[in-house]
């Protein structure tokens, strides 16, 4: 099993007050691409860290082996809600792939 992590804060000119509803449609859609996508497995998406992060948002994936992260990335169904959900809305970018044993 392998596991996908990605974290992003939101471009400074996003508005205090869109942040929750942008949260809700990027969970949203983020969810809606298991059973979609070969290979993924599960999505939980991060929409309040706590204080101590350094990121305001975070995607944690888990895929069936490290091959499927790139069928995921390129996946059209995953380009297409990180193109118009996620992409627009956020910056600084950390993504942290490992790999169970």
């Amino acid at each position: 099993m392998v596991h996908h992590i990605v974290m992003w804060k939101f471009r400074p000119d996003i508005e205090e007050e869109r942040k929750p509803e942008l949260k809700r449609a990027m969970k949203e859609k983020l969810s809606s691409l298991v059973g979609k996508v070969p290979g993924l497995l599960t999505v939980e998406f991060v929409e309040e860290p706590l204080p101590s992060s350094t990121h305001d948002i975070a995607l944690v994936t888990t895929l069936e082996k490290a091959e499927d992260i790139s069928v995921y990335g390129n996946h059209p169904a995953h380009v297409a809600v990180a193109d118009t959900y996620i992409r627009p809305y956020v910056t600084e970018r950390a993504c942290l792939d490992y790999q169970n044993n």
